[in-house]
């Protein structure tokens, strides 16, 4: 009989030994930091937390910026960190104090190597006492030595090495980005769930040059030089109906598969505002939050939205499930139609809405007023990043519609 209990004893031991501890990170500062070439690595911070019910959840933050992340499975020593609303994820392993792998995009194949350290606050280092304070409006050309540059204005804030601020251009702007100024060079970053930007530079008091890179698979050179009067193109004025054409059509399936247009019920004798864009685009996701909130704010029963998203997805399928993760994120109850998957091609766009001179950006807004008149497009989007000519935008918005619902 003893014999048999400490046969019993043994084996459960041996078990237990054979059991690995059940590992989790550790919470708190973390530093992030994706590969985006040989040489260069676009830094991030984020907090671990845990909820009440004691699930993992990341608060990412870009300068004035927090993405909260809740998305994350873990399984021994492997982890998924899942993007909100947009299709982007991590995996990879980890330990308490490191997770390596991947940041995913699986219906581009991009890949960006990631890895972060536990605590670790500092984004940027900055061994240097600043050399030249970058505060105020920059005009800024990107792509400067190829054949398609186009310009931006980029809006700085500096307190010592530290360095917030963006790039804004025709077609939206580069979110809230994060950095310092070292000695002569500057460097920036931003880590939205989608956008992977890094900004660096050699700059003076009056001058920037400096590489762009998005990704991996991106670099551009950009130049700049202080102007305090620069300003982009006016973005009402970018895009417009060809001649020729009276009115907007579109016919396009929601996720029902029911086909949808500007001839329905639903839309006559309203003043309707058509969302131009994508579930991938973070400038977008901007644009759809500050309706979704505009809605809720200024009810009006002759006033529609309807977007047309235009998605890089594979599959219908997939794009469809990006579509219903945007609308159960953001709370958008305005019909969000699929008008094209398997690319994000501005051509193959305007393609589908060829009664535009060309579609220059996503997002675009097009304004119809209840006679089925287009009364104004707007190009892009000025999102919270921009600061004032976001407000601008809001006023120039609330506006615009006070005068459509009042004819």
């Amino acid at each position: 009989m003893m014999y048999r209990i400490l046969v019993v004893l043994v084996l459960v031991f041996m078990a237990s030994c054979q059991e690995e501890p059940k590992k989790g990170l550790s919470l708190g500062e973390w530093r992030g930091e994706m590969q985006v070439s040989k040489d260069q690595k676009l830094p991030f911070n984020f907090v671990v937390s845990k909820d009440a019910e004691g699930s993992f959840f990341l608060k990412m933050r870009n300068a004035d910026e927090v993405i909260v992340v809740d998305g994350i499975s873990v399984e021994r020593d492997s982890i998924i960190i899942r993007m909100p609303v947009f299709e982007g994820y991590i995996a990879g392993t980890f330990s308490d104090t490191t997770i390596s792998g991947q940041f995913i995009k699986e219906s581009l194949e991009r890949y960006v190597p990631f890895t972060a350290s536990y605590g670790e606050s500092e984004r940027f280092t900055a061994p240097s006492k600043a050399k030249v304070d970058v505060s105020g409006i920059w005009e800024t050309h990107f792509d400067f030595d190829t054949e398609e540059p186009y310009p931006a204005k980029g809006i700085f804030y500096q307190s010592g090495n530290k360095l917030t601020g963006t790039f804004r251009t025709t077609t939206g702007d580069y979110r809230y980005l994060e950095g310092v100024v070292d000695g002569d060079s500057l460097k920036l970053s931003a880590f939205d769930g989608a956008h992977v930007f890094l900004f660096t530079a050699k700059v003076t008091d009056s001058t920037m040059d400096g590489t762009f890179f998005s990704g991996n698979h991106s670099v551009e050179n950009f130049r700049a030089k202080r102007n305090t009067a620069f300003e982009l193109p006016d973005a009402n004025s970018l895009t417009y109906l060809k001649e020729g054409y009276g009115k907007f059509e579109f016919s396009f399936p929601d996720v029902s598969g029911r086909m949808v247009s500007l001839s329905d019920e639903k839309f006559q004798d309203k003043v309707v505002l058509v969302q131009i864009m994508g579930t991938w685009c973070p400038n977008c996701l901007d644009e759809t939050r500050f309706y979704v909130d505009y809605l809720r704010k200024n009810p009006h029963p002759r006033l529609e939205f309807v977007a047309l998203a235009f998605e890089y997805a594979k599959t219908e399928e997939k794009a469809f499930e990006g579509i219903e993760r945007l609308k159960n994120n953001v709370g958008v109850e305005y019909p969000v139609l699929l008008a094209q998957v398997g690319t994000s091609s501005k051509t193959k766009a305007n393609e589908k809405l060829p009664m535009l001179n060309h579609v220059l950006s996503y997002p675009t807004t097009i304004y119809i007023d209840k006679k089925g008149e287009v009364r104004k497009i707007h190009t892009g989007f000025n999102g919270p990043a921009t600061g004032d000519k976001h407000l601008e935008f809001q006023q120039e918005f609330s506006e615009t519609l006070e005068e459509l619902l009042g004819e």
